[in-house]
């Protein structure tokens, strides 16, 4: 069983930064893909980056260029960095994890099977 920890929510001016947390807590098999969703309010999630077992990432490309995800294997941490921030970025972001083998370049909910519980972000213009 896996479990998501995520950062607490947080508010920063239209560009700005942000660097959000998700703590894996149980068994992490070798070959995985971890994901950050973002949901406005009214919309459904939207896949904004993913990142596997081996560091390979992709993006959105409403965020490419200015998000960031990681990870310190160590410490089983996921990251994602936000910069220069736009009001359209607020929302809800999700961290997400599944055993694949793999991230594929179309990041899509249904793709996961554990879920944080999330985290507020608002962005003011």
């Amino acid at each position: 069983q896996v479990q998501l920890q995520q950062s607490e929510g947080d508010s920063v001016q239209a560009g700005g930064s942000l660097k959000l947390t998700c703590s894996v807590f149980g068994s992490i098999y070798s070959s995985y893909c971890m994901a950050w969703f973002h949901q406005s309010p009214g919309k459904d999630r939207e896949g904004v980056a993913n990142i596997d077992s081996d560091g390979s990432t992709n993006y959105a490309d409403s965020v490419k260029g200015r998000f960031t995800a990681s990870q310190d294997k160590a410490n089983n941490v996921l990251y994602l960095e936000l910069n220069n921030m736009q009001p359209e970025d607020t929302g809800i972001y999700y961290c997400a994890a599944a055993y694949l083998t793999y991230c594929s370049g179309n990041i899509v909910a249904s793709d996961f099977n554990y879920w944080g519980q999330g985290t507020q972000v608002t962005v003011s213009s």
